[in-house]
């Protein structure tokens, strides 16, 4: 962090662009026919799942699926309870606390993760290879990196 003065304005601007920018997109993801078995924020429960797993966490708390998503812990743990009896997750008890539980991807959410997943991604592609160079998204990936690390 530098050591000058933060513009409050600039940074409010920037914070309102990218909030902006996020609700226009988000709207065109949703009218899109990809979302016929799975909403958008059970899909994103179901990625943030298969990106624990592509790191190799069989498993996941219900607390670390929740840094990846846009839910409260307990419409996350409702909706986890509905993902649960479609069997796209499943549900054990945390060997190491008897008071946490974790959950993983089924085979079938799996299978539907990675369906939508494709889907979604050429949906992504489009959107911002239609505004944006390359260059332009490398700029953009670890803008979002660097705020993401503040936590």
């Amino acid at each position: 962090m530098t050591t000058e003065r933060i513009d409050v304005r600039l940074a409010n601007e920037a914070w309102e662009s990218l909030m902006t920018a996020h609700a226009g997109l988000t709207g065109r993801f949703a009218d899109e026919g990809m979302w016929g078995e799975v909403g958008m924020r059970e899909y994103d429960v179901l990625y943030t799942l298969a990106k624990g797993a592509a790191r190799g966490a069989e498993s996941m708390r219900i607390c670390e699926v929740q840094s990846g998503v846009l839910l409260s812990q307990p419409a996350l743990s409702r909706m986890i309870d509905r993902l649960a009896t479609r069997g796209l997750v499943a549900r054990e008890p945390d060997p190491d606390d008897a008071r946490a539980v974790r959950v993983s991807l089924t085979e079938e959410g799996a299978r539907l993760q990675r369906e939508v997943g494709r889907a979604h991604a050429k949906s992504v592609a489009r959107e911002l290879g239609a505004a944006l160079t390359p260059d332009e998204m490398r700029d953009l990936l670890a803008l979002c990196t660097k705020l993401a690390a503040r936590g």
